[in-house]
């Protein structure tokens, strides 16, 4: 299995192209930082150095020729203006989607946030509540799309070790999960059709991974 990865230098990409290469499988990460291919490397995967808010579809679209999954994993991160957050956490996820029906490849994997569906209780003005907005437009952006989507939304995130132990669910409550919980149930997503056309919340939990994805 070919999958490219949008925000390859992310702590949950390296996390994830380690488990997938480590599985056989080929992975391509996305950076816009040349001096990150190193760590990319490192982890077992490709580089293919793209700045998301620079490059158009065409281009990201090259990328993902010939892949059989695409996910997107990329953000602004934390200290990132406002600006930032829409034209990577919306823009850039949308101009991936595009580029992904362009090239046919018809998985993927998104990753949002919890809380998106607070927004309207929340201050407009807060960058949080942009963050939101940005993933919320994403979101919406990625449904509208004919593609075989999941979106993902994993509560906050950890640099706990993880323990494979998860709750996965259209609804889980709010709560905290492993960095490399995330990773481990990104990796079986691409090869869960049930999850196809769902939206899933992630936290930590008393269920193994394989057994919350084949409940789905």
């Amino acid at each position: 299995m070919r999958v490219v990865i949008a925000g390859g230098h992310g702590q949950i990409a390296l996390r994830l192209t380690r488990i997938l290469a480590g599985d056989g499988h080929q992975v391509v990460g996305l950076v816009r930082n040349p001096a990150h291919e190193a760590d990319v490397t490192e982890a077992g995967g490709q580089v293919a150095v793209l700045d998301l808010e620079q490059a158009d579809v065409a281009a990201v679209a090259d990328v993902l020729a010939g892949a059989d999954v695409a996910i997107f994993a990329a953000g602004a991160g934390p200290g990132s203006g406002n600006a930032r957050k829409d034209t990577v956490d919306r823009g850039a996820a949308a101009l991936f989607a595009e580029a992904a029906e362009r090239a046919g490849v018809r998985r993927h994997i998104q990753v949002g946030s919890m809380g998106v569906d607070r927004i309207a209780e929340l201050d407009p003005d807060e960058t949080f509540t942009v963050y939101l907005t940005a993933k919320l437009a994403a979101e919406d952006d990625l449904r509208s799309r004919d593609l075989d989507w999941t979106i993902l939304r994993p509560g906050a995130l950890t640099d706990d070790p993880g323990t494979g132990q998860v709750l996965l669910a259209g609804r889980t409550g709010s709560g905290s999960v492993a960095r490399d919980d995330v990773a481990l149930v990104l990796a079986g997503l691409c090869s869960t059709p049930a999850s196809i056309g769902r939206t899933l919340e992630l936290i930590a939990g008393d269920t193994s991974v394989a057994a919350a994805l084949a409940s789905l």
